[in-house]
């Protein structure tokens, strides 16, 4: 069995590493393909996994738009077949919709789009066209000469991440994380429903969101009372109600449990309130102080500019550096997301 994810192509690498990092810890035992970007297919999965592979990656991927079940692959000249070959009342309960997406195709998307629907209404029976809210959706990726015909069982939130940015929370800050890249850190560190995610530098509780609605248990801790507050009220906004958070300095941090993973992006920059550190001391003093509080083999995702060097900050401490992006903001500006591990 087969599972297609169309994903964001934003960014050239943070699609494809975050799914990878939800494969590794979910422990989902498949093949993946990388077709084009933004398009992955994830192969030789079991019949008796797809389902519960299906609804983990609807539930925590942030750079997947979409996830699809493949249910055969075919091409231009066999499509009309192909397409009266399969049983559509196994698959449409009520009413549907075709939908095509093209990565480097010529096809004509309208033109396939009501053939195949024309077809499948030929081979059922009280089923009918519903192409503004439709109960099941029928996906079409061609790609090059072949199309890929599937199903979508499971739905990606999409919505979630414009419903949450930053500027719709009940406590607001300037400069928050977009959801969607505090997604996909909470996924690049490897943690798994029910295990501990701390943030030392929680600001609004972006991070903590996510890692929250994906079924991790949450603390944060910020040196400015108004943040530790702040994200407590967007927590329990967002419905997160395993949560803790404290007012304090990260030096001064003792967790009450080895977190399986740290997740952050700590201050900086002039509109940054760090406390009486300054510059890259934040770095180097954050690195100490998080170390002992992670467990054996803990993940740390966390965001830094361009300019702070922290190989050797990581050295000293014991981290060891496992993958590294670039996200350009702005001219003078380039965010660095470091996967580092504790060993």
């Amino acid at each position: 069995m087969e599972l297609l994810c169309i994903q964001s192509q934003e960014h050239p690498e943070l699609p494809r590493a975050e799914l990878n990092a939800v494969i590794e810890c979910e422990n989902l035992q498949s093949e993946v393909e990388v077709i084009a970007e933004g398009l992955v297919l994830l192969k030789n999965i079991s019949q008796e996994n797809l389902d519960e592979y299906y609804q983990i990656l609807t539930r925590r991927l942030g750079y997947t738009h979409e996830v699809h079940q493949i249910i055969k692959k075919s091409n231009i000249e066999d499509f009309e077949p192909d397409i009266l070959s399969i049983d559509w009342q196994d698959y449409i309960d009520e009413n549907f919709a075709v939908r095509l997406k093209r990565f480097d195709s010529q096809v004509d998307t309208v033109a396939i789009e009501r053939k195949a629907g024309s077809l499948i209404l030929q081979k059922t029976e009280d089923i009918k066209v519903n192409l503004s809210k439709p109960k099941t959706l029928v996906r079409l990726v061609a790609f090059q000469d072949i199309i890929y015909i599937a199903i979508e069982k499971y739905h990606l939130n999409k919505k979630h991440f414009e419903d949450i940015k930053p500027h719709k929370r009940p406590f607001f800050y300037p400069g928050s994380m977009s959801p969607k890249l505090a997604r996909c850190m909470v996924n690049l560190s490897r943690v798994t429903e029910g295990q501990l995610v701390l943030d030392p530098f929680c600001g609004t509780g972006g991070i903590l969101i996510e890692a929250g609605l994906i079924g991790c248990k949450v603390a944060g801790s910020d040196i400015n009372w108004k943040m530790k507050n702040g994200t407590a009220i967007n927590l329990e906004y967002c419905g997160i109600k395993d949560y803790r958070t404290f007012h304090l300095d990260v030096r001064e941090l003792k967790m009450y449990e080895k977190v399986a993973g740290v997740v952050t992006d700590p201050p900086y920059g002039i509109s940054t309130s760090t406390g009486d550190i300054e510059g890259d001391e934040i770095f180097k003093e954050f690195f100490r102080s998080i170390y002992d509080n992670m467990a054996d083999d803990a993940y740390l995702s966390m965001a830094s500019p361009h300019y702070v060097d922290l190989n050797p900050m990581m050295d000293e401490v014991g981290f060891e550096l496992v993958e590294q992006y670039s996200i350009k903001m702005h001219r003078s500006l380039t965010r660095i997301i470091s996967v580092i591990r504790k060993s």
